[in-house]
C-alpha cells in the first residue's frame, strides 16, 4: 500500500489514495501507521476517496485511530495531493468531510506545484449543544476548573469541538497538564481540542494546540479558525487574524457572509510503501 507523508505548518499526515473505496481502515492499522517509533509517524491519517456531492471525500483519523469530523491542515494537504497529480482539472474544487463539504482554492508556484490552499471552512458553530457541550450557559464564556486551575474558556465548533483559553503568556501555561485535562472534561461528550491563545495585537494571535486524540500538534487549522472567531467575539481582535502556531502561520478571515476562510501552506515530505507488520495488522483486524 503506497502512501505520501505531508504536512501543513508542521501538522503532519499520512495520505492513502483509495478512489475506488476498496480499503476501509481500522483503528489498529491507523494507530500503527501514525506511531512515530514503529510506524511512519503522523498526527493523523487521511484516506482519499470519492463520494457523491463533492469531488473527493476526506476520510480522516487522528493518530489514536479514531475518526474526526474535520482537519483544516489535513484538507490542505489533500488538496495539494489531488491538484499536483491532476486528479482534478480545476484550481477550485470541493471536498466532503464528516463535518460537511468544504470548498477549496489552490495557489501554485512557477513550477505549477501547489504551495498554498484557501479553504472555505463554513460558518462557526456557537450553539452549545451543537459544539457539542453539556449543561447550559454561553459557551463563549465558559468557566472551567481543571487540575486546581480556574479558567475562563471560549468554546466554538468548526465542524469539530474547540475550547480556547486566552492567556497573558503562553510560556507560563502548564500545557501538558491542562491540555489533556480539558480534553477529557465531562462537559465535552465528544472530547475537545484545546487552544491556548496569547493575543499579540488586533491582527495577530499566538496559539499552542493540544489536539484531541493526538496530544500537542505544531498546528491546527480548525483550531486557528475557532481561535480567530472567539478572539473577535471577545473583542480582542478584528475579523482578519494571523494565527501564529509552533509550526507556522495561518491567515484567517471571518467574512461578512459568516464563513471563515483559512489560507495556509501544504508540503509533501516523502512517498513510501506500507508492508510487513502494519499490513498484517490491517489484514488480521479485518478478518473478524
Amino acid at each position: 500500500m503506497k502512501f505520501v507523508k505531508s504536512h501543513g505548518a508542521g501538522n503532519d499526515f499520512v495520505l492513502i489514495e483509495d478512489l475506488s473505496d476498496e480499503r476501509p481502515l481500522n483503528a489498529a492499522f491507523i494507530a500503527g501507521v501514525c506511531d512515530r517509533h514503529f510506524g511512519v509517524g503522523a498526527d493523523g491519517l487521511i484516506r482519499i476517496t470519492h463520494t457523491d456531492g463533492a469531488d473527493f471525500f476526506m476520510d480522516y483519523y487522528n493518530a489514536d485511530g479514531r475518526p474526526a469530523e474535520m482537519c483544516g491542515n489535513g484538507i490542505r494537504c489533500l488538496a495539494k495531493y489531488v491538484a499536483d497529480r491532476a486528479m482534478v482539472d480545476r484550481d477550485e474544487f470541493s471536498v466532503a468531510t464528516r463535518g460537511g463539504v468544504k470548498h477549496l482554492t489552490v495557489f501554485r508556484d512557477e513550477t505549477h506545484s501547489v504551495r498554498r490552499v484557501r479553504v472555505d471552512m463554513g460558518p462557526p458553530i456557537l450553539a452549545r449543544a451543537q459544539i457539542p457541550m453539556t449543561g447550559e450557559g454561553d459557551p463563549l464564556h465558559e468557566p472551567i476548573e481543571v487540575a486546581g486551575t480556574a479558567l475562563d474558556a471560549a468554546c466554538v465548533s468548526m465542524g469539530n469541538p474547540h475550547c480556547i483559553v486566552f492567556v497573558d503568556d503562553l510560556s507560563a501555561v502548564a500545557f501538558d497538564v491542562l491540555g489533556p485535562a480539558i480534553e477529557h472534561m465531562d462537559a465535552f461528550p465528544a472530547r475537545t481540542n484545546v487552544e491556548f491563545a496569547e493575543v499579540v495585537n488586533s491582527g495577530e494571535v499566538r496559539v499552542r494546540v493540544w489536539e484531541r486524540g493526538v496530544g500537542e500538534t505544531l498546528a491546527c487549522g480548525t483550531g486557528a479558525c475557532a481561535t480567530a472567531v472567539a478572539s473577535c467575539l471577545r473583542g480582542k481582535t478584528s475579523r482578519d487574524v494571523l494565527v501564529h502556531l509552533r509550526g507556522g502561520t495561518l491567515a484567517i478571515e471571518w467574512s461578512g457572509d459568516d464563513h471563515v476562510y483559512m489560507t495556509g501552506p501544504a508540503e509533501e515530505v516523502f512517498e513510501g510503501s506500507l508492508h510487513s507488520r502494519l499490513m498484517s495488522a490491517l489484514i488480521e483486524s479485518t478478518k473478524g
